[in-house]
């Protein structure tokens, strides 16, 4: 089976290039069958690397991404780094042919842009990281005025699906009360649905970013296309990825 990346649908300049992968394609086997571009999940390291190569060659890579060891944190990076998987949730470059990539299994992948395609970014905003400001964090990195910048969501598991305890649901609202309004409650008491992507607006909208695009695909209803790790436990990674070029 071929790659079939997903091309973001949003009116960025023609010189910014993205895309985020699904698992079609590839040569991971087993739970990780597919197109896995984790190193860290327990796939075979050689099926990895041919993974990422096969990658590189279908979107036309001008660098291999710098990929980062993700902790669900607020750390923002500008690339490049030159040294490999520093520790980070968000990378930036103002920099042509640099590819800024985030891996995910059902956390929210968050692209960003300038209307001028002066300086692109990536931010991994799962629960932990979205609560605590990683996209805060990654605007206010940014060398242009929120205004000027445009957003996309990856997919990510839906609120359908994403069934979380009373604790979470207050972290958000004591950050915004109005986060309230983007939980329901759950099956089992004491437990609401959270909407990712409803909240990703929100924080964005209060950082000045409100050209936000993508969002609403769910990782976890689609077995053929995503990889889930609350459906799956072990499973591999998807990767969002954007340059200048």
């Amino acid at each position: 089976m071929s790659l079939r990346p997903i091309i973001p649908d949003w009116p960025a300049p023609a010189s910014i290039r993205a895309a985020f992968t699904t698992r079609d394609g590839g040569t991971s086997s087993g739970p990780h069958a597919g197109l896995n571009l984790g190193r860290n999940c327990g796939d075979d390291p050689a099926a990895v690397a041919e993974n990422r190569h096969l990658l590189a060659e279908h979107l036309g890579l001008p660098a291999a991404p710098e990929w980062l060891r993700q902790v669900h944190g607020t750390r923002v990076l500008s690339l490049p780094q030159g040294h490999p998987e520093p520790e980070a949730d968000g990378v930036f470059t103002t920099q042509a042919d640099v590819v800024c990539a985030v891996q995910a299994a059902d956390c929210l992948a968050v692209l960003f842009c300038d209307r001028d395609a002066s300086v692109v970014a990536a931010a991994h905003a799962g629960w932990r990281g979205l609560c605590a400001g990683v996209l805060e964090a990654t605007v206010a990195a940014l060398p242009v005025a929120p205004e000027r910048l445009m957003a996309w969501l990856g997919p990510a598991i839906g609120p359908e699906a994403f069934e979380v305890g009373a604790e979470v649901r207050a972290a958000f609202v004591a950050v915004d009360p109005a986060a309230a309004s983007c939980f329901t409650l759950g099956a089992q008491p004491d437990k609401y649905c959270g909407d990712l992507f409803a909240l990703a607006r929100q924080r964005l909208a209060r950082a000045g970013v409100t050209e936000v695009y993508g969002g609403g695909v769910s990782t976890y209803a689609d077995p053929e296309r995503f990889y889930s790790f609350r459906r799956d436990g072990v499973c591999g990674r998807m990767a969002a990825l954007i340059w200048i070029d």
